[in-house]
């Protein structure tokens, strides 16, 4: 039987695995992108990602489910339709940064307990950071070549003091909802467009105080809730319900949530 910190080992091991893809892909010349059917761009070291880190969950856990962004479900439901262990992956969050060359994107694996979210890697290597925590055991960074640190949201408890992000204001407004977005940035002290995991990781860091988001799939998500949590921050959708499987997000320090959720409903 594996506890969370073994699975929390997994994740970064396979992780680092997945960085030494990506990394290989990134800017390359020959990099083979096309379109899947919602139109968003895919790329060979999208898949070439998922599938070494699927190898490794089979590997390692091989009567866990996987749910994937390139490759779909595998393994069995249980309760409620959630498998009791289900990894979920993102293997490049940001594909239209890498495709372009900009470094912002990252390889997000999490794995979910009965459908929550209890162990979260990000790892940024264009970036040189990567983010992780497990339920209980603390969120925590590393930049390449230097020491971890623990992490911890900031302290900021109005809004008119906070900096926020809203990440892609066409989603908003694809979602019906522009004018909440537009209504949350004029609360703000400032307010950007940091986009993809980056942003979420700045909240957990305590850099900035907030992010919201529209038109999300779970992958998007799953590993960013236990950071966000484990840093002492506060997870759910735009309407306030947990986790990631309602097609939103909105990830804050804890102290600005409820002020949030009420501009945005």
């Amino acid at each position: 039987m594996f506890d969370l910190v073994d699975d929390l080992a997994l994740a970064r091991a396979l992780a680092a695995e997945a960085d030494l893809v990506s990394l290989r892909r990134f800017r390359a010349l020959d990099l083979e992108v096309t379109t899947k059917p919602d139109r968003t761009p895919v790329t060979d070291a999208d898949r070439e990602v998922e599938t070494t880190i699927r190898a490794g969950i089979t590997a390692a856990r091989p009567h866990d489910a996987i749910l994937g962004e390139e490759f779909g479900i595998t393994g069995e439901s249980h309760d409620e339709g959630r498998p009791h262990r289900q990894w979920i992956i993102d293997p490049i969050d940001g594909t239209a940064n890498f495709l372009r060359g900009v470094p912002i994107w990252g390889t997000l694996i999490a794995l979910a307990i009965d459908g929550v979210p209890v162990v979260g890697v990000v790892s940024s290597p264009a970036l040189g950071q990567t983010w992780w925590a497990a339920t209980g055991h603390g969120a925590y960074t590393q930049r390449t070549g230097q020491h971890e640190q623990k992490m911890s949201v900031s302290g900021v408890r109005t809004l008119s003091d906070a900096v926020v992000s809203y990440n892609s204001l066409p989603g908003w407004f694809d979602a019906g909802r522009g004018e909440a977005a537009i209504t949350l940035a004029r609360s703000a002290w400032r307010a950007r467009a940091i986009g993809d995991m980056w942003a979420y990781m700045l909240v957990a860091e305590g850099l900035i105080d907030a992010v919201a988001e529209c038109d999300l799939q779970p992958y998007d998500m799953a590993a960013l809730q236990p950071i966000i949590e484990e840093a002492g921050g506060r997870f759910s959708d735009i309407a306030g319900r947990p986790g990631p499987w309602h097609g939103t997000a909105l990830a804050t320090n804890g102290l600005l949530h409820d002020e949030i959720l009420t501009l945005l409903t």
